[in-house]
């Protein structure tokens, strides 16, 4: 068994899918040290060479997305000179496309990064995102797609910024002991979904946000922002909330962003689906 290897990922786009695809592959692997050569926007013969002398010093499998059949033939060859394992990631997805859907791909390279109506969607989403983030910008939030309440530091932000990249405006409401909620949730006009966390863990978050802030000398007693029992109570008035107003929580403590995510997309569908659902002409109210 080997435990360290060297994976060569080589684009003629950004590298995002390899990179992904590598990520999601060795996070299957225990125990084994990866080290990744990231080649992207190889286009041509010369950016080409400059790969290949990677790989023969730094021998080990090459994962590729290259839409150029001359370079990916001399890659292949080269590949197979050096006895190194090599996989052209797309192909069995294409190939499947290719045959149902009837028509030849268009073989050009970054096409997904083409600055269409989704690009400027995303750059719009981001930009939402900014202004309306830790209750920022309550007048717009009407134009909000779905919007995040949950206590101080569960996550919000971050799972706001990784919607945004979805083309999804997410505004982001903390909830504060002491504090009632701004007028805009007693009417939403988006979906409201809560985050929440384990206290240990949450506790363990604000303690390092204080050290990362030079307040490491605060005393856990004196500071609620810090303190068990009143992190507890804290958490603890957050889920009632959300349980009055009916509002679905996603528990965060044991999930990465891209799962609070993925989950808050789904709680955001089914909301706009009951919405539909409910403007049917005939439906009962």
């Amino acid at each position: 068994m080997r435990d360290r290897i060297d994976l060569h990922l080589v684009s003629d786009a950004t590298g995002e899918t390899l990179n992904s695809l590598a990520r999601g592959c060795l996070s299957q692997f225990e125990g084994v040290t990866a080290v990744q050569h990231r080649w992207p926007l190889i286009r041509s013969r010369f950016q080409l060479d400059r790969v290949l002398a990677g790989i023969e010093q730094e021998p080990g499998p090459v994962l590729f997305t290259l839409t150029d059949r001359s370079l990916r033939a001399e890659l292949e060859a080269f590949c197979s000179r050096l006895g190194l394992p090599y996989v052209s990631v797309l192909d069995p997805t294409l190939d499947m496309l290719t045959e149902y859907v009837g028509a030849k791909v268009a073989g050009k390279p970054g096409r997904q990064y083409v600055m269409d109506a989704d690009y400027f969607r995303r750059i719009d989403a981001m930009h939402y995102v900014l202004a309306h983030d830790d209750g920022q910008g309550e007048a717009g939030i009407a134009e909000a797609d779905v919007i995040l309440v949950g206590v101080s530091r569960s996550s919000k932000t971050p799972t706001c910024f990784y919607l945004a990249n979805r083309g999804i405006k997410a505004a982001n409401i903390p909830l504060v002991p002491g504090v009632e909620p701004p007028k805009v949730l007693d009417n939403p006009p988006a979906p409201v979904i809560g985050l929440t966390i384990d206290a240990a863990a949450l506790i363990e978050i604000r303690r390092h946000r204080l050290r990362m802030i030079g307040a490491e000398g605060v005393r856990s007693a004196e500071n609620a922002y810090i303190d068990a029992e009143a992190v507890k109570a804290e958490l603890l008035a957050a889920r009632r909330l959300c349980a009055a107003r009916g509002w679905p929580m996603v528990d965060v403590t044991r999930r990465s962003i891209e799962e609070t995510a993925t989950t808050v997309i789904q709680l955001m569908e089914a909301w706009h689906a009951r919405r539909r659902e409910a403007d049917k002409p005939g439906a009962s109210t």
